[in-house]
């Protein structure tokens, strides 16, 4: 699944040593693909891309619900979200588990027949709204909220830390988009797919939270301890704006709706009065909106050299800024999903 990246050059995978090497194991292992972009893009900051290697993985793939489910979530966030390249993946991961009748009703726009599916993906697509699922009953076992509920939230992330970071072409030339390659592509990671995970394999990667740390929504399975490791590391990155931007996009996330922004991005910061802050909001609000000006605008205060030792720290910053955002938007929505009593977007991780 190779694309190009946006705005960075991470490391090559084959240059990956220690942590970030053993994601790249577990990635092969697990999900099918050694180093896929989606990874690949967060590689230079390595406890991020531990965070939501983990957070994927204990939900998603060995966390509790049926896979067909928990990949219909993905793909109603990644719609919710305009997210093309997560759709056509997970698209693409729906033949994988078997349910190809199921895989071309969504290519082709149209409705799951099964009414249940239908739900759930409904279910994904809503989630972007904040409080919108509190009405009602999941489409799901209670019991296996820990694993769609993390799923969610997961993707909730990586949409926007693709949309930023990456191109929206799934594979060259859009080919993702022919019937025989998604169907091709899906054969080739069922053997993966369908196999069965074991719980808890990817907190060996962590810098371990505090059991403490981890949201009653997980019920004390793996996917609360890698939620709380990816909101450790996303929130460090508000480091790089300072307090007063900080406060601004807090403020706009609190009261956040979430419904996409008007094509005048009415009310964002002006790029060249406030550069952080309007980096972090599009990263929350609308990724796929960060131009080739922003980031520029956003380097030149603290970046201007050009030297090759500069735009690594430039890369790895503009990695942390973007997931600060996308982790902004991410912890709004889970104050809400998982009906956590007073949270709110935090400022700085918790433990620091």
């Amino acid at each position: 699944m190779s694309t190009r990246f946006r705005f960075t050059a991470p490391p090559s995978p084959r240059a990956a040593t220690g942590r970030v090497a053993e994601v790249y194991g577990q990635l092969a292992r697990d999900f099918g693909l050694r180093a896929p972009d989606t990874f690949v893009v967060l590689s230079s900051a390595p406890e991020l891309l531990t965070g939501v290697w983990a957070l994927m993985r204990e939900s998603l793939i060995a966390g509790p619900g049926d896979r067909t489910g928990k990949e219909l979530v993905a793909l109603g966030v990644s719609l919710a979200n305009r997210c093309p390249f997560c759709v056509d993946a997970h698209t693409m991961l729906l033949h994988a588990t078997g349910d190809h009748a199921l895989a071309e009703r969504l290519a082709r726009g149209e409705r799951p027949a099964d009414e249940r599916h239908a739900r759930v993906l409904e279910w994904g697509e809503r989630s972007r709204v904040p409080g919108a699922l509190d009405d009602g009953p999941y489409p799901f076992p209670r019991a296996h909220l820990p694993g769609y509920l993390g799923t969610a939230l997961a993707f909730h992330f990586i949409n926007r830390v693709v949309s930023a970071l990456v191109g929206e072409s799934l594979l060259p030339g859009g080919a993702q988009r022919l019937r025989p390659v998604r169907s091709l592509g899906g054969r080739a990671l069922a053997r993966t797919v369908r196999r069965t995970a074991a719980p808890g394999d990817a907190l060996a990667l962590l810098d371990r939270p505090e059991p403490g740390e981890a949201p009653a929504w997980a019920g004390g399975t793996p996917v609360g301890l890698a939620y709380a490791a990816l909101l450790r590391a996303a929130m460090a990155g508000a480091g790089l704006l300072d307090t007063d931007d900080q406060d601004l996009v807090e403020e706009v996330l609190h009261d956040w709706d979430g419904s996409h922004p008007p094509l005048a991005l009415t009310g964002f910061p002006d790029r060249r009065e406030r550069p952080g802050a309007r980096l972090a909001l599009l990263a929350a609000l609308a990724p796929y909106r960060i131009t080739d000006e922003d980031v520029a605008a956003w380097r030149r205060p603290g970046h201007s050299d050009d030297s090759p030792v500069r735009l690594v720290a430039f890369d790895d910053s503009l990695v942390r800024l973007v997931a600060f955002g996308a982790f902004l938007a991410v912890d709004r929505l889970e104050s809400t999903l998982g009906r956590a009593p007073g949270r709110s977007p935090a400022r700085t991780p918790p433990g620091t």
